[in-house]
Formats: C-alpha cells, sequence, structure tokens
C-alpha cells in the first residue's frame, strides 16, 4: 500500500527537474523496499504458526502488531501536530523520511534477538518497531515524491511510485518463500530461526538509504501547519472514509494473511507452504496490475491513449509476473547460465495454466474499468462490490473455484486505498493535511480484522467461512464509492 497525500508545492520549479530524477529513482527504491517488507508478513504467519505452535488467532498477531503499530504512531503525530505544530514542517521531510529508515532498521535488527531467544513476543515487538518507522515513512514520503518535479506531473509521479510499492509487494512473497521457506531450512535454519538473516539484511538496507537520504540535496518545500483542534472531523465524508480506509486495509491484509493456510487446505487445494507463497504473489501482483490500469483510467488521457493503455498494461504486467513466478532461485544463485536458463524456460512453460486461469479475471477487470467510466467513487463502488461477490462464492463452492476467487480479490482491491483516500480528503480545503493522518489512522484495520477473522477460523473450525470478515469489509467499502463520500458538511 501506497499512502500518504500530496500538498501543494512552488519550491519544485522545472529549473530543479533534473537533479531530481536521480533522487526520484532512490525514492521508488524506497516504496519498492516498503511493499517487499510489508508483504513478508504473509510469510512470517505460516512460519511462525508452525514455529511456536500458534492457532490462527494467534499467528495472526502478526499483523496486529505491524499495523497496530501504524495507528499508534499516526495517533502520537495527530497529537503533537494538532498541539506543538507539524513535526515534519519542522524537521523537513527528508529528515522525516531518514528517521523513518532508521527505526524500520532498528526494528529489523531485533529480529537477531529474537530469533536468538526463539520468542514469539519477541518476534512481535521487532515487527511493531518497524511499523512504527513505516508509519513515519508513509507520512513523509508520499508527499516527498509530489516536490520532486512540476506539481502538474506530481500525481503521475506518486502514481508511478505505488506502482513500484506493487512490485515489491509482487516479489516479495516467492523471494520471501524461497528464503524461509526452502533456502534456510536447507541450511538447517528451521522454524523461526529462518527469519534471522533475511531481516538482518533489511536492516543493512534501510541504514544503507538513510545515509543516502541524509547527504541527498532535495527541494525545500512550504508545507501548511495542521490548525488546532479538530475540524477534519467536522466533514461527514471524512469520519466515513476513515471506516472505509479502515476496512478497506483489514480487508486487504485479511485475505493476503489467509491464502498461504487457506490454499494449504486439502479441500481447497492442498497446496505446501512453498507452492501456495507464489500465488500469494499473484495475489498481490494482481494489485500491480490494477493499480497501473487504474492510473491510466481514472487520468485525463486521451480515450484512444486510455483504450491503449488498459490493453498493454494487464499484458506486460503479465508477463513479468509469468517470468517472476518462474524464476528457478535455487539454480540462478549460481547465475544466469546454460542451464539455469533452460531450467526457467521449462518452468515458464509449466506454468503457463496458473496465468490461462487468471486471464478471465483481466478481461472482467477490463470491463469494470469500462463500467466505472473514469469516476472515482463509482468505480470503488463496482470493484468492491466484486471482491464482496468473490469472496461470497469462495465460501459457498470451495476447492479451485475458491482458491482462484480468493487469489483474484487482490486485482479488484488494488484501486481501494487511492480511490478510498483521495475521495475523503475532497473538498476539506486547509484541512487536507489533518484529515490525512486521521485517515493513516484508520490502517489500524490491519491489525484488527486479521485476528478476529483467526478468531472466526478458530471457533468455527472454518478458515473458509472465515472470509466472511473481509467480504463485510468490503461491502462497507462499496458502501463508500457509492453514496457515502457525497455525503459534505
Amino acid at each position: 500500500m501506497a499512502i500518504g497525500s500530496a500538498p501543494s508545492s512552488s519550491a519544485a520549479g522545472s529549473s530543479n527537474q533534473p537533479s531530481n530524477r536521480s533522487s526520484f529513482s532512490i525514492m521508488t527504491s524506497l516504496f519498492f523496499m516498503w511493499g517487499f517488507m510489508t508483504v513478508f508478513n504473509d510469510i512470517l504467519i505460516p512460519r511462525f504458526k508452525e514455529a511456536f505452535t500458534l492457532s490462527y488467532f494467534q499467528a495472526m498477531l502478526v499483523q496486529f502488531a505491524f499495523f497496530g503499530a501504524y495507528f499508534v504512531g499516526s495517533v502520537i503525530y495527530f497529537i503533537i501536530s494538532v498541539t506543538k505544530g507539524d513535526p515534519i514542517a519542522k524537521i523537513g521531510y527528508k529528515n522525516g523520511v531518514v528517521v523513518g529508515l532508521l527505526i524500520s532498521a532498528l526494528g529489523s535488527a531485533l529480529f537477531w534477538p529474537a530469533s536468538t531467544a526463539g520468542s514469539y513476543p519477541m518476534f512481535l515487538a521487532a515487527l511493531f518497531v518497524v511499523g512504527l518507522g513505516f508509519a513515519m515513512l508513509q507520512i513523509a514520503a508520499n508527499p516527498y515524491v509530489t516536490i520532486l518535479g512540476p506539481e502538474k506531473t506530481a500525481s503521475s509521479r506518486l502514481n508511478l511510485a505505488q506502482g513500484f510499492n506493487s512490485i515489491g509487494t509482487t516479489i516479495g512473497p516467492l523471494i520471501g518463500g524461497w528464503l524461509i521457506f526452502q533456502y534456510f531450512a536447507k541450511t538447517g535454519a528451521n522454524g523461526a530461526d529462518s527469519v534471522k538473516v533475511p531481516y538482518l539484511a533489511f536492516c543493512v538496507v534501510f541504514v544503507v538509504l538513510a545515509i543516502i537520504f541524509y547527504f541527498l540535496s532535495l527541494p525545500s518545500i512550504a508545507e501548511e501547519k495542521i490548525q488546532p483542534g479538530a475540524g477534519a472531523l467536522k466533514y461527514p465524508h471524512v469520519v466515513l472514509g476513515i471506516g472505509a480506509i479502515f476496512m478497506y486495509v483489514g480487508g486487504e491484509v485479511s485475505v493476503g494473511s489467509s491464502i498461504i493456510n487457506f490454499l494449504g487446505q486439502p479441500g481447497v487445494a492442498g497446496l505446501s507452504a512453498i507452492q501456495a507463497s507464489r500465488f500469494v504473489s499473484l495475489y498481490w501482483g494482481g494489485l500491480l496490475i490494477g493499480r497501473f490500469m487504474g492510473a491510466a483510467e481514472l487520468s485525463d488521457l486521451k480515450a484512444s491513449t486510455k483504450k491503449m493503455a488498459l490493453i498493454l498494461i494487464p499484458i506486460v504486467s503479465c508477463v513479468f509476473l509469468w517470468l517472476a513466478q518462474s524464476a528457478p532461485l535455487d539454480a540462478l544463485r549460481s547465475g544466469l547460465n546454460a542451464s539455469a536458463f533452460n531450467l526457467w524456460k521449462e518452468h515458464f512453460v509449466s506454468d503457463a495454466p496458473i496465468f490461462a486461469h487468471y486471464a478471465p479475471f483481466l478481461v472482467l477487470c477490463w470491463l469494470l474499468f469500462q463500467f466505472g467510466k473514469s469516476q472515482a467513487g463509482r468505480t470503488l463502488m463496482i470493484f468492491s462490490t466484486t471482491v464482496v461477490l468473490l469472496l461470497l462464492t469462495a465460501i459457498l463452492v470451495g476447492g479451485t473455484v475458491a482458491m482462484w476467487c480468493v487469489v483474484a480479490v487482490g486485482l479488484f482491491t488494488s484501486i481501494g486505498w487511492s480511490n478510498t483516500f483521495s475521495l475523503a480528503i475532497e473538498g476539506v480545503g486547509p484541512l487536507k493535511s489533518q484529515a490525512s493522518s486521521l485517515l493513516v489512522m484508520a490502517i489500524l484495520g490491519g491489525a484488527l480484522l486479521p485476528p478476529l477473522q483467526g478468531y472466526i477460523a478458530d471457533v468455527t473450525k472454518s478458515l473458509q467461512f472465515s472470509f466472511i470478515i473481509p467480504m463485510i469489509a468490503y461491502g462497507y467499502v462499496a458502501y463508500y464509492g457509492a453514496k457515502g463520500h457525497v455525503i459534505r458538511k
């Protein structure tokens, strides 16, 4: 998920554009990294469930710790901003990014002692610290992207950065599943110990990025200070939007967190964890495809250009996903030699049935964008209703039909965040930054709904039935797209 608002800026003029291209490239790597790490939670859940013999509810506390930190960090930031003044307005966006990176590096480093102690609570504490760092990054990085070039193309840059976030969430499960379930398992690092080295690598990457950002020369920005009080809450569509963000994030994370365990059930697909992790990648890959398609369809491009983009984007994205899915990671350790290339080719051909099953959902996505008529609220309503129907089918039918319905949710939840967020802050004037911070708090949905789904699964003895939780959540998001966002002050 890419989270943030786009404040106005006059500081990033055209004269600065050439020097900002490298800065934007570095920023896209940041979006990629937090997307990559966020989806790693979907790998940690089944790993910890097995290593510590946890119930579904206990395993879902991974998401509670991580996304709960977003809420705590955003509340702290909001309180400071309305009582003392906006912190980022004082320290600058660049320093805000640096602080967020260093906090995330600290949380990643804490995986080492947690692994050594074999303590699940320590792992949760480490994830909480990582989440605090990400909360600061989300608040600082998204507006930062908007100032790295002319104001008229700010939205384009932000959409592009969010696309890189989706690339991270797409390949994260592939690499994470291979590292945690296969590579480190082969070296004897079984159970929770297999996550130690990957997160130490994350720590190093975050420290390096923090150093790079500290020495970057970026344009300054004059930011409005958040007004005292909570005036944004006087707008009904903002309040309803907070609920919609809560439900959207909670629903998206709940589904993604359940895929590996769900596909492993004999009555669904009976896949191993490493096999199912590839479908987690396809789930998040759907967000990548849908976001780029939404960026084109909801833009001001010419009608002919939109039509061409909506055809080319899913084709190019599917080829990328197909290549990533079929990559022989073990063989590629020694380089792309003839043997590895031939093995990659064999995997590519053998994976054809997977994408043949996925193709009808791409066609449906294209049709739904036509029905959306380039309207954010209408498109949000149509896509969220489609998710409700997919989850209802998964609950009632089961088997491979249920498997593909759940995996396809990623494609139709793709535009949920950007459409909901933009609709919720529309028309609030100088209170936009305050409304934005309130919406970031609503990421708490990602902390609360997954454990609730896990609890339902434990009580009913049916993970399949527990999808009723994200189904209800997306029902509310569909309401917001249809009616909730039009209720003004």
